[in-house]
């Protein structure tokens, strides 16, 4: 283990310093400092890693879905073993770098120190080993030793996309990723904003796997621009990791208005303006009253990107209670309990209200929205939350981006040309080993088992891997961290 009385020694919490939000608001870089010098030298960072209790059951393995080795690594920094550090740390994830920035770490909840301690900063040690991995040069393309003869597709660039892509072309296949943006990365290049996910870092990724022998093709839409059905026939085998972008609508009056919009698309937009695209007719929040509805994560990134655009106010609206600074009893240690979180766009201005339901969204005689009328939210015997007669009030609103999360996948073009089924809440069917009932054909990631988390994303992208290689070889030897029916513990 690393220090062994380091937890007795080092108790409290120590994070890097974000930017001042006055400078942060500025640009679009990512909010935290970049550190003067190596990791290596950081002692806060040291001092963390030190306070890893090596416990005998490490719980935080559970609360990760890539089942990341997090003693270990968290004793080879403590020790300054960085290349070791990040030979474990790849050993489960292939793209740390994300993960250590967008994921909202689950492993920190089920820490066993977080029992009586704040936990150890796993997810900020997870991305300084692996920044200084590519610093001091230690991120390589694994190129295979020999080619199989098999071909794989990929449909989908997003994080399950990635992680089934290196994967394949790791154990010798040759591998192409299709995905109908005009650039590689999914949600994570044009849903996740640069504040919290520069684009560099999915760019010499991109040229790693380049280098090991995948393929990508951006811009290519399958269902549209080539079937399914042909794309099966040219492939061994193919991998479906298209996400779930079908959003949640809000059916009530007023919805059709202009300046009423799904997040997904503003923030499509203004990611696709950061990276040098031109955007027709670009939703933007410049000097306007902006109501977010939806308090998760897609609401906290259009937040920060109103913010940057230089909104006159940004409201976020929750149509649930506010949930509580401290894990409430009915969400014991070690699950991963619904907190009130402060994220860094939180930290940088707008306000926030709960028990906050939309009854209609109210226009002006040029058919563009101007207010939004709202209720307070009651919570019923039976667990239905309805407006409250007589609470109703009207807020500003000159744009409202409804971030109320995803229903699923887009299959009308899979179902129709290969038949594939789907469960009854409109994902794509598969087996344990994320098979499809189309033979050949596989399911990673948010398109069978709905909205969820990077960490499951890769992780399920690895697995199908694994699955695939047995499809076409017989065995393999690709880990396979979870089979397709096991569940987040909050998806």
């Amino acid at each position: 283990m690393a220090d062994y009385r380091g937890f007795l020694k080092v108790r409290d919490r120590e994070l890097p310093p974000s930017r001042p939000v006055p400078v942060r608001l500025m640009d679009w870089r990512e909010v935290h400092e970049h550190r003067a010098g190596s990791p290596s030298t950081d002692p806060i960072l040291v001092r963390q890693a030190g306070r890893c209790m090596d416990c005998g059951i490490p719980f935080c393995h559970e609360g990760c879905p890539l089942g990341n080795l997090i003693p270990e690594w968290n004793d080879l920094v403590w020790r300054g073993q960085w290349a070791d550090a990040a030979d474990r740390l790849h050993a489960t994830n292939n793209f740390p770098e994300f993960t250590g920035r967008i994921c909202p770490a689950p492993c920190e909840t089920s820490c066993v120190l977080g029992i009586s301690q704040p936990p150890v900063t796993i997810k900020n040690i997870e991305e300084s080993i692996i920044d200084e991995a590519w610093e001091r040069g230690y991120v390589q393309p694994q190129v295979p030793q020999r080619l199989t003869g098999k071909t794989v597709a990929v449909v989908g660039s997003g994080p399950a996309g990635m992680a089934a892509a290196q994967q394949l072309t790791r154990a010798g296949h040759t591998v192409a990723v299709f995905e109908k943006d005009d650039a590689i990365g999914g949600l994570m290049r044009y849903g996740v904003p640069d504040f919290k996910l520069e684009k560099r870092h999915i760019d010499r990724r991109m040229e790693q796997m380049e280098l090991e022998g995948t393929r990508f093709r951006p811009g290519i839409e399958i269902g549209v621009d080539i079937l399914w059905s042909d794309l099966r026939a040219r492939y061994d085998a193919v991998v479906v990791a298209t996400g779930a972008p079908v959003p949640r609508e809000l059916d009530v009056p007023g919805k059709e208005l202009d300046g009423v919009h799904f997040a997904m698309e503003y923030l499509h937009q203004a990611n696709a303006v950061q990276a040098g695209r031109r955007v027709r007719d670009q939703i933007t929040a410049t000097g306007k009253h902006v109501i977010i509805i939806g308090g998760g994560d897609t609401g906290s990134d259009c937040l920060g990107t109103a913010l940057r655009q230089q909104a006159a106010s940004v409201t976020t609206l929750a149509i649930g209670k506010r949930p509580p600074t401290e894990r409430p009893e009915n969400q014991p240690w070690p699950t991963d309990p619904v907190l009130f979180e402060v994220s860094s766009s939180h930290e940088e201005g707008g306000e926030r209200s709960y028990l906050a339901s939309t009854v209609a969204f109210v226009g002006n005689d040029d058919g563009a929205v101007r207010s939004l009328r709202l209720a307070t939210t009651e919570y019923l015997a039976d667990g239905r939350r309805l407006p409250t007669p007589g609470t109703e009030r009207e807020i500003p609103a000159d744009l409202v981006l409804i971030a109320m999360g995803f229903t699923g996948p887009e299959t009308g073009a899979l179902v129709e040309q290969t038949g594939a089924d789907l469960t009854g809440r409109g994902f794509i069917a598969r087996e344990r080993d994320y098979a499809t009932s189309v033979p050949g054909v596989f399911v990673a990631g948010d398109a069978g088992r709905g909205q969820s988390l990077v960490v499951w994303a890769i992780a399920e992208g690895r697995a199908a891997a694994a699955a695939v290689d047995t499809f076409l070889m017989g065995a393999t030897e690709l880990p396979s961290p979870v089979p397709a029916t096991k569940v987040a513990l909050r998806p």
